[in-house]
């Protein structure tokens, strides 16, 4: 009797030791950084105000929305190619800014998203993007309007901004 109940036994503390083990390393809770671009807007009366924007009930006011910050968990690596060479390495983290309360829906559908990044980073590889100086704003601000193009597309319209957080090139010379 007590061979056929020590294997449940020891399955009941291990299953135990795991879930207190799981709690107590248990990371602590990002902190939602929730900002306002237009700051402390103060309320107009829209029958006196000729430039006061007109709502539908229900619809959110774009001029009051807070956005937070969404880090994409890996960086993105892109081989910049010369005759079908691999000549340099570039490596880029990328931020989303997005409606506040819309990370877990970009975590959910982040495989597509980096898919879908990850295409419009080979196109700028491919057009000499990431060739001399690559860093120059109309260079960069090119590539943040394809990658803000390709994000909103996938995920709508809840990303306000795509962020260039770390871009490195590595020359393989």
């Amino acid at each position: 009797m007590i061979k056929k109940l020590l294997p449940l036994f020891l399955a009941v503390i291990g299953l135990g030791a795991g879930i207190g083990g799981g709690l107590m390393l248990r990371p602590e809770p990002q902190e939602v950084v929730e900002i306002n671009p237009c700051g402390d807007v103060p309320a107009t009366d829209a029958a006196h105000d000729p430039h006061a924007a007109t709502h539908e009930p229900g619809e959110e006011d774009p001029e009051h929305t807070t956005f937070e910050y969404v880090k994409l968990n890996n960086q993105f690596v892109i081989p910049d190619l010369e005759a079908g060479r691999v000549v340099s390495m570039v490596v880029l983290s990328l931020s989303l800014e997005a409606r506040t309360g819309s990370r877990e829906s970009i975590y959910a559908r982040e495989p597509k998203l980096r898919d879908v990044l990850l295409q419009v980073m080979f196109d700028h590889a491919n057009s000499g993007g990431f060739k001399d100086d690559f860093t120059d704003s109309v260079t960069m601000n090119a590539l943040r309007h394809a990658l803000l193009e390709a994000a909103q597309a996938t995920l709508g319209p809840e990303i306000n901004d795509v962020l260039v957080i770390d871009i490195v090139r590595q020359d393989m010379s």
